[in-house]
């Protein structure tokens, strides 16, 4: 059974209007799956996708209507995380502002703890 989160993890309202705006486009469910994975240059990477459902391990909440859903592993990582959505000269991308990460990569996709 997925349980509910207060303030672990966030979701923006940015990244909740930019995950509603590409799942409606795709015809999916708006909910955001945030990983965490081995590798990158700085020793952990986070992936994003969009998910059909929770699963029975995963952490929810909810912002706007959109859930960010995020499995027990990973929420040992990003716990007090919030994910945005930034548009800059450099392009746009999902961001984690992550108080856990000791060091991160410049691209802002793999940390270190």
């Amino acid at each position: 059974m997925a349980s509910t989160l207060s303030s672990e993890v966030g979701l923006t309202p940015s990244a909740a209007a930019r995950v509603a705006a590409i799942a409606e486009r795709q015809g999916k469910p708006a909910i955001l799956r945030l990983s965490v994975e081995g590798g990158g240059c700085s020793g952990f990477q986070y992936r994003f996708g969009l998910a059909e459902a929770a699963e029975g391990d995963d952490s929810v909440t909810e912002t706007d209507g959109v859930r960010l859903v995020v499995d027990s592993m990973s929420l040992d990582l990003v716990r007090g995380a919030q994910v945005d959505f930034v548009e800059s000269l450099g392009g746009a991308a999902f961001k984690v502002e992550n108080p856990n990460a000791a060091s991160g990569c410049g691209c802002g996709t793999s940390f270190s703890i």
